[in-house]
């Protein structure tokens, strides 16, 4: 059944499964009628809540169902040949991609998305955008950044409706809107750099028009909101025209406003909690065992706004379990938002995905929560290959309906994604160039109960930017572990030796593109190694090999490794974005240029030495604690 076609006739089928019928039709063997050569479908409605089950016979297959979501997933099985019989106790099972980190994916390939996310049994989905959708009257909107149009958005909109997926709008009305606030014409509404002035009409006005227009797009009567991380809320503007004033109640005066606003508009809103409980311990920590939240704050959070419970980090159930009850304990029943790891990452993390979404999951089932979703963030510029999360998503929608059997997934994934399940999963070995460094916790987080960003801590994509003269990361790799360099050659190695031949498939994460990122990473370490020995040693003949032969290399590497992210890029995303990778890259080549003028000035006699390799660096600097984006280990002088 594999790879088969499926057939299905509109008499007999319920009516509401004709436009998702037809719509998985654009990319898979799913004809209406009668046929030879594959299973004939049919569909039968159940009254058990979450269900999803297949019978096979022979050539007719019997789908049960509860929900349209239910069938897709059922049907995204059958494509892999399983047979099975599962529930989920999630009413909603959701994704929220980010278009605000520079990557805005186009209309077609997010429909390509929806189109999977309904296969693998996802009901619910939101395009996660501060300023990256275009509001009548705001010109600067939006401005150089790929934003959606109202059309856009209604297309996306009616698309998803027929796969059985709720469209949310998903936008911020508080803080994260820096983007915008660069703009003179916000001057007036503007507390800090990403933060709403509070209390000031304009603000409000504006807000109106971004929860007017996702009324407008959005079928779905749920809106996101925002809110979450506004560490600075009322300690700019706010506080030289009104003094201090205690965050809690600016905060809920803000959200009865805007929520007001969202009433006005049809709209229930939902805001992610962690304002609440960091404004409730000193050092502003989300996850604060000590944090206290007065009653009197309770009492005046609105009612009619649902609470989303944030956390990608956690490798324990009982602090999922301890965390929940704690929203509960607020007076609200949360919606609970865990991660499939796209961000600061190369490639999509397995490794880091699933130690945190399995507690997660099986909290959340034992707890009874109705609503999940799974963030896939872009952070640092949406370098990520993001069309690899799908094997991170394939498998949290399997944990969810009580599986998660690895060869099962693969299965699903290739019928799904028509791609190769392991392949995905190896490269994610770029993010651990040196494999899992459990230990090495990042100073932010070492109260918290897990080790868990240490093995975030000698990054594959802090190899990649690092400047070939300068080496910051280079050097804080060295404190690390000195012996890193030869455990990513190892590591890198097994893993390039791991792959099986992929598919062509223009639609997929490119397993072609993977390799490229390691093999050029493996080219800057060799290429740096070779540099500092030559150098230290004046070894004038050594240094006119990199200059002759080692850079002409890395240049022409570079340049594969910048088509290769513009194909990638181009096939999935608006073009506005790409700049920024174009930047970093021909940044590097440049780098390397200079490297060859200063070997020569130096070997010529015109210079007596090349600074930046004799700068000693500090023994235990910590350069990489909190701190791992492109900004901060490209260079030691200011860029901003």
């Amino acid at each position: 059944m594999e790879n088969g076609k499926l057939f299905w006739l509109k008499e007999g089928t319920p009516a509401e499964l004709h436009t998702l019928l037809g719509a998985l039709a654009d990319e898979y063997p799913i004809i209406v009628g009668k046929g030879r050569g594959g299973v004939q479908v049919q569909f039968v409605k159940s009254q058990t809540k979450g269900l999803s089950a297949i019978r096979i016979n022979e050539s007719v297959a019997t789908i049960e169902y509860d929900q349209v979501s239910m069938a897709a997933r059922a049907l995204g099985a059958l494509m892999a040949g399983v047979e099975s019989r599962e529930t989920t106790v999630f009413k909603s099972l959701g994704v929220m991609l980010d278009c605000s980190r520079n990557a805005v994916m186009t209309v077609a390939h997010f429909k390509r998305w929806l189109r999977r996310l309904a296969l693998m049994g996802y009901n619910q989905a939101s395009l996660y955008t501060e300023d990256t959708y275009k509001l009548p009257g705001e010109p600067y909107f939006g401005y150089m950044r790929g934003a959606y149009t109202e059309p856009e958005l209604r297309e996306i909109n009616a698309y998803a409706g027929s796969l059985g997926i709720e469209m949310i709008g998903s936008i911020q009305t508080l803080g994260h809107l820096q983007q915008l606030l660069r703009w003179a014409p916000y001057a007036g509404i503007k507390d800090t750099s990403s933060v709403l002035l509070v209390d000031c009409d304009d603000t409000y006005k504006l807000i109106d028009k971004m929860v007017a227009l996702c009324s407008r797009v959005f079928g779905s009567r749920n809106i996101a909101i925002g809110m979450d991380e506004t560490h600075d809320l009322g300690r700019g503007r706010f506080m030289d025209r009104f003094g201090y004033e205690r965050g809690f109640d600016m905060f809920n005066r803000h959200l009865g406003r805007v929520s007001e606003i969202c009433r006005q508009h049809g709209l229930r809103p939902r805001i992610w909690s962690d304002m609440y409980f960091r404004m409730g311990n000193r050092d502003m920590d989300y996850y604060a065992i000590d944090t206290k939240i007065p009653p009197d704050v309770k009492a005046k959070i609105p009612k009619d706004v649902d609470l989303v419970y944030w956390d990608y980090y956690h490798h324990h159930k009982g602090f999922y379990v301890d965390w929940i009850r704690r929203h509960r304990d607020l007076g609200h029943e949360p919606i609970v938002q865990s991660g499939v790891w796209t961000w600061n990452a190369l490639w999509y993390d397995h490794q880091l995905t699933l130690e945190t979404i399995q507690p997660c999951i099986e909290a959340c089932t034992e707890e009874k929560v109705q609503a999940l979703s799974f963030t896939l963030w872009g952070d640092d510029g949406a370098f990520c290959e993001m069309d690899s999360s799908f094997a991170g998503l394939c498998l949290a929608a399997d944990l969810c309906f009580g599986g998660g059997n690895e060869e099962l997934v693969a299965r699903k994934f290739k019928a799904i994604c028509h791609a190769n399940y392991r392949n995905h999963v190896a490269l994610s070995t770029l993010q651990y160039p040196c494999g899992l460094q459990h230990g090495h916790i990042e100073k932010h987080m070492r109260k918290w109960d897990d080790p868990l960003f240490g093995v975030k801590k000698i990054s594959g994509h802090l190899l990649l930017w690092d400047d070939p003269l300068l080496g910051i990361n280079w050097n804080n790799n060295n404190t690390i572990n000195p012996h890193w360099v030869d455990l990513t050659r190892e590591n890198y190695g097994r893993m390039l030796r791991s792959l099986e031949a992929p598919a062509r498939d223009n639609h997929n994460a490119s397993i072609m593109h993977g390799k490229v990122l390691a093999e050029v990473i493996l080219m800057k370490l060799d290429f740096r190694q070779a540099l500092l020995k030559a150098y230290a040693e004046r070894d004038k003949d050594g240094l006119e090999t990199i200059r002759k032969v080692m850079v002409p290399a890395m240049v022409k590497a570079l340049n594969a490794l910048l088509r290769s992210f513009r194909s990638q890029w181009m096939k999935r995303n608006k073009p506005f974005g790409f700049e920024v990778i174009q930047l970093r890259l021909n940044g590097l080549i440049g780098r390397y240029k200079e490297i060859a003028v200063r070997i020569n000035e130096l070997n010529r006699g015109s210079r007596s030495s090349i600074e930046e390799l004799d700068e000693i660096a500090p023994e235990e600097h910590g350069g990489g604690t909190g701190l791992s984006t492109y900004q901060f280990f490209v260079s030691g002088s200011v860029i901003i």
